[in-house]
């Protein structure tokens, strides 16, 4: 019987040796992606979840577990994060660190599991207002309802999806709301509910549910295991620091649009290339690095921007007049603008919806009408200024000096030429020889009209349209 026994233990030991490499080796074609939720949950944590959930979507990844300690955090930041979280399609989990407080909580009921580690604790999701100096403020009652009201609405939906308990959740968020469970209160009226690792992981009613927690595990590696993960591939996503700049490029986003459309455009009716041309040429660089570090469209879109810009300078300087170049630069340009702020997902269409275009397809409309009476109030004032036309001279190269400049523009005033693209205020125009750019006092002029110069702006020569004194006759007829 004895040897029966060892012979038993022996097969035992032996089936246990080929069963766990071969469920290591079923788990090592998979991949879980790790994502930090560190500090107070802000737009740059945000970005750093949104990178780590398109990267784990292109990985094809098998789960997407966030590692989290954090005190709580914006109410914008943490909406960001749920919605980047419902587009993953594996497995989400949450793997609360050591505390997981305020908008911490919110964003762990936004995955399907919940695990904690020894001694940690999750709660505390009450909506609070912070005040100037950085301390909360109380709220009046009627504000305080309805942000509480909005808040589990919200957190509701994550709740019943993922298959968490909801009174629970509202016990967290609203102070007015008594938890009891299987004729134990768990959380009393007037409190705010805040639950231990130990308390999170307790089993209530008749099927034994966890109250939040599905249990205690030591590391996250080993919350890899419970999950049936063991031999998978770990991919760890860390912040890279670049995200709290990204946060601040996105926030000035249509300043920086605007300031590259200003600029753009005094570089242009002004000679050579100088500050505005630079500034111009930094603020759209920074536009559309800012989307890109901060997860949104990629840098492909510059390409496209720049594509479209030169054939916007085609139909300005080298085929005046044709249109289709220029519009065909301009749709370039506004597409570039508006797709750099859209949040792309691996699996999207190529040309996302109205829904998705909205907020960035706003902004830019906005920013460029905004940009369009900057340019109207440039043309008819800013050229005019005589400080202005002394800076633009003195930073203008290869005419000489500012004397021999005002010379040769002195010795052109009262010339005739002709308009050889449209003038709208700014364009080009032939006297004699010589091709100038020339623009109008803010009228539009056709092309091969005759025009008069009657000043300078920099290096521009002002005009205006020629009457001649005898238009139906030649002004030299034949003896």
């Amino acid at each position: 019987m004895k040897l029966l026994l060892q012979f038993v233990a022996a097969l035992s030991f032996l089936a246990s040796a080929i069963t766990v490499p071969a469920q290591n080796q079923a788990d090592a074609g998979k991949t879980v992606y790790i994502v930090p939720v560190r500090d107070d949950i802000a737009t740059p944590v945000a970005y750093v979840v949104r990178r780590g959930v398109k990267q784990a979507m292109e990985a094809g990844a098998d789960a997407l577990v966030l590692d989290m300690e954090t005190n709580g955090g914006t109410l914008t930041a943490t909406e960001e994060i749920i919605k980047s979280l419902e587009k993953f399609n594996g497995l989400t989990a949450t793997y609360v660190n050591r505390k997981a407080f305020s908008a911490g909580a919110l964003i762990a009921v936004a995955t399907q599991k919940i695990y904690m580690a020894p001694q940690s604790v999750i709660g505390a999701a009450a909506p609070i207002m912070m005040g100037p100096a950085g301390g909360v403020e109380g709220m009046p009652d009627t504000v305080e309802r309805k942000m509480t009201s909005g808040l589990t609405a919200l957190i509701r939906t994550s709740a019943e999806k993922n298959g968490h308990n909801i009174e629970v959740i509202e016990g967290m968020i609203n102070k007015n709301k008594e938890v009891k469970i299987d004729d134990e209160v768990i959380n009393e009226k007037g409190e705010i509910l805040t639950l231990t690792n130990l308390q999170a992981e307790k089993k209530y009613g008749d099927d034994q549910k966890p109250l939040l927690s599905l249990g205690t595990v030591e590391t996250i590696d080993e919350l890899i295991g419970q999950l049936g993960f063991s031999g998978a591939k770990i991919v760890r996503v860390d912040p890279t620091g670049a995200e709290r700049v990204a946060s601040w490029l996105t926030a000035i986003g249509p300043i920086l649009l605007l300031i590259g459309i200003v600029g753009t455009y005094i570089e242009m009716k002004t000679p050579g290339f100088g500050i505005p041309g630079i500034v111009g040429v930094v603020s759209f660089v920074l536009y559309f690095v800012g989307g890109y570090i901060a997860g949104l469209s990629g840098l492909e879109w510059m390409v496209v921007f720049v594509i479209g810009l030169a054939l916007f300078l085609l139909e300005i300087f080298v085929f005046p007049g044709t249109l289709v170049v220029g519009l065909i630069g301009g749709a370039m340009m506004l597409a570039a603008l508006v797709m750099a702020m859209v949040d792309f997902y691996p699996g999207m269409p190529t040309v996302p919806n109205f829904a998705v275009l909205q907020k960035s397809l706003f902004n830019v409309l906005i920013t460029a009408a905004v940009a369009m009476v900057l340019i109207l109030a440039l043309s008819r004032y800013l050229f005019h200024i005589p400080m202005f036309n002394r800076l633009v001279a003195g930073g203008a190269s290869g005419e000489g000096s500012d004397r021999k400049l005002a010379q040769a523009q002195k010795s052109r005033l009262g010339e005739i030429g002709t308009t050889i693209a449209p003038l709208r205020p700014g364009g080009k125009a032939q006297f004699g020889e010589a091709i100038l750019d020339v623009i109008s006092q803010g009228e539009m002029i056709p092309r091969s009209t005759k025009v008069r110069i009657i000043g300078f702006s920099g290096g521009d020569a002002i005009v205006e349209v020629a009457v001649l004194e005898f238009p139906n006759e030649e002004i030299f007829p034949p003896r």
